[in-house]
């Protein structure tokens, strides 16, 4: 049996295992080691997810132990599992292993994509935060207007208990209390319960599968990070975005998504420079000239967007879109700016615990606060830090409504963003043709 060691950040990982090494008797995996998120480390792939080669489960370690892990078991094959880094971050990890003594290896889409029985839509993009959740939130509106039952499967999130999240859905908000979503599930799934569209999620996607095909004449894969979808896709969507032009070229596994998408979304146009849009253009037409284009604005409202006017604001982000998506901001800063807040407070003097670790880790972050909630205590640590900022109103750009899950005596307003075409080919008519 091959020795094996998957790196990888509680998603990629796991879903690799799962349709990969399972029940396979060429290879025993000796560990999984985390990054990326906090607190995923130091725990077990249970034996019920793990399968009859291993009985006592499999241990996750941090990244930190893996020269450590590959040397003291003899591992002879790395594979590497996760999303949103650059090529450079990717070889560098390479260069660790292969000094080690071990292969390093990624594994493509034909050897983790699971076939569906019914027609699929993936949505992926180049890197976090380039609005692909918008734009699976505007897909499934117009296949449930159409009287298509669409069900959308999320991209895996699992950081609590991997039994209990094995297959999970959502239709109402009490289903994601029940499950004790952090703020990142709830980021994912809440948009899509208002809407009145079922959310699947979990770490077995084989299983889930097989029950989200129970109710759904059509699966709508929302993909997390930029990474490339778990299941074959009949209609593969990638959004790009001009605010991080040439990105889509520099970044694991994004360029794979740009390279395969039979559509591709240049989104923010509204709020891009026009000569970043023209580099995207002319890399589509250079590396996937055969895709379609479809060109959007995201298009940002603020309720008593008057208030704003001569404020001195504290803006809130989506916390993925800060750290692995490195964006300085987000629509929450182009609100303040589009509607005259007189200063963006700097909340790094204010922060505590965890939050004050991810400004130490994140150094580009100095006008924003990521709305980081990777479990209770980070969410207390995410108000204390609201709470002991000087201003005198709060933009929240997080896609959920921040207020139900934690308390401040500061007013709040909610700042959306929705996806909007500009002429055509526009979604409706993909979908159409589809």
């Amino acid at each position: 049996m091959k020795k094996v060691i998957i790196m990888g950040a509680a998603g990629r990982d796991f879903h690799n295992f799962n349709v990969y090494f399972r029940d396979n008797p060429d290879f025993f995996v000796v560990a999984f080691t985390a990054t990326q998120i906090p607190n995923i480390e130091d725990r077990k792939y249970p034996p019920l997810l793990a399968g009859k080669l291993y009985p006592q489960g499999i241990p996750i370690h941090p990244e930190e132990d893996l020269v450590r892990l590959i040397r003291e078991n003899g591992v002879r094959d790395v594979y590497f599992s996760y999303s949103d880094v650059s090529h450079e971050y990717v070889m560098h990890k390479a260069s660790e292993v292969l000094a080690a003594g071990a292969n390093f290896s990624l594994l493509g889409p034909h050897q983790t994509m699971i076939k569906s029985k019914l027609p699929v839509i993936s949505v992926c993009a180049v890197r976090t935060g380039c609005g692909k959740s918008q734009t699976t939130r505007k897909i499934a509106l117009l296949l449930k207007n159409k009287g298509k039952r669409v069900v959308v499967v999320r991209h895996p999130m699992p950081y609590g208990d991997l039994i209990k999240q094995r297959i999970q859905r959502f239709a109402t908000y009490e289903d994601m209390l029940r499950a004790e979503c952090t703020i990142e599930e709830m980021e994912e799934y809440e948009p899509h319960l208002k809407n009145g569209i079922v959310v699947y999620a979990g770490v077995d996607f084989g299983a889930i599968l097989e029950e989200a095909e129970r109710e759904a004449e059509i699966i709508l894969w929302d993909g997390g990070n930029n990474d490339f979808p778990f299941y074959q896709p009949d209609l593969e969507i990638v959004v790009t975005d001009p605010h991080r032009a040439g990105h889509e070229l520099l970044y694991h596994p994004g360029e794979t998504n740009f390279r395969r998408a039979h559509v591709l979304v240049i989104n923010k146009l509204d709020s891009a420079r026009e000569e970043n849009v023209t580099k995207v253009l002319e890399n589509i037409k250079k590396y996937n000239p055969q895709a379609k284009i479809i060109r959007a604005n995201s298009t940002i409202s603020v309720q008593n967007s008057e208030e704003i006017k001569g404020k001195r604001v504290l803006v809130i982000e989506d916390g993925p879109t800060l750290t692995h998506g490195e964006m300085p901001y987000g629509a929450g800063v182009i609100a303040a700016k589009k509607y005259g807040a007189s200063e963006i407070v700097n909340p790094r003097p204010f922060a505590v615990g965890s939050i004050k670790k991810t400004f130490e880790k994140f150094p580009h972050l100095s006008q924003v606060l990521p709305a980081m909630g990777y479990g209770k205590e980070q969410m207390r640590e995410l108000e204390e830090t609201i709470e002991r900022v000087s201003c005198d109103l709060v933009l929240s750009a997080t896609p959920i409504d921040l207020l139900r899950l934690i308390r401040t005596h500061k007013k709040m307003l909610r700042v959306t963003y929705e996806l909007e075409e500009i002429g055509v080919p526009n979604l409706e008519e993909i979908l159409r043709g589809f």
